[in-house]
């Protein structure tokens, strides 16, 4: 996806947008997956404990009140563009912050433990951020990114869910500049970084009809059936198709899953 045209949007721009009644719940059905996932990570790595925490694309706020009310955080930063569902984050071990991480003026201070899931892939300036996000680190701080990836089945390229699901890495990359390409690579790039205690791991989380992972990729297929289709990969008998897909017992792919890095500051 690095051929792709330059992004003309941004994400809760022009796609997913915050105010949308089924965003909310769309966000949450990832997180039913993904949250135990990221909570046995960062308990692994004693990540949080007394230490100043910043959760960037805090989006309904499910990590940040882990690091709080689990892991024992002194402070937490809930940061994202859009607030909206952070309303219920109120207390005085922590702050919600509304700003685009990209904003060169931002300074937050210094972090224990800094946490983006989902979140560079859709930003173009991805690997820029990892250096201002590593240079955040209190000494002994952990920076945890985890982004997309695929396990696509090779010998399936004319399905109707694979051409769904590839139109949408292509409809992402040219109205947002969506990226999971580079998602391999950040161990790499925290390394670079001059972290220590690098590491990653790759989670592929069961895709089963009715899960919630099912409903999360049916509701974003919804929504962005005009994207799927502009890009000429997929017509609306093939959207549909897809859809049915993801709610039939039959169904039996492994679905995209998460790649996360970490790494340790000096």
């Amino acid at each position: 996806m690095s051929d792709a045209p330059a992004p003309q949007g941004g994400y809760g721009r022009d796609l997913f947008a915050p105010e949308h009644p089924e965003e909310a719940g769309r966000i949450d059905a990832a997180a039913l997956v993904y949250d135990p996932v990221t909570f046995r990570r960062l308990r692994a790595l004693g990540a949080g404990a007394g230490g100043r925490c910043l959760e960037v694309g805090a989006g309904t706020g499910t990590v940040a009140r882990w690091l709080l009310d689990e892991a024992g955080a002194a402070e937490v930063v809930a940061l994202d563009r859009d607030t909206s569902g952070l309303e219920t984050l109120a207390g005085p071990r922590i702050s919600v912050v509304a700003a685009d991480l990209r904003d060169e003026d931002l300074d937050l201070g210094r972090f224990d433990v800094i946490h983006a899931r989902f979140v560079l892939m859709h930003l173009p300036e991805r690997r820029r951020l990892v250096s201002r996000l590593a240079r955040r680190l209190n000494p002994g701080g952990w920076l945890v990114l985890a982004d997309a990836v695929e396990l696509p089945d090779g010998h399936d390229t004319a399905s109707a869910y694979r051409r769904t699901m590839d139109a949408m890495w292509r409809a992402l990359a040219t109205t947002i500049g969506t990226d999971i390409s580079t998602v391999p690579a950040y161990p790499r790039f925290l390394r670079e970084e001059g972290l220590l205690d690098v590491a990653g791991e790759v989670v592929c989380p069961p895709l089963t009809a009715g899960g919630p992972l099912a409903r999360f990729w049916s509701e974003t297929w919804s929504r962005m059936r005009p994207q799927l289709e502009e890009t000429g990969l997929v017509d609306a008998t093939a959207v549909d198709a897809a859809l049915a897909r993801l709610a039939s017992p039959d169904l039996a792919v492994f679905g995209p899953g998460m790649a996360m890095a970490w790494g340790r500051r000096p």
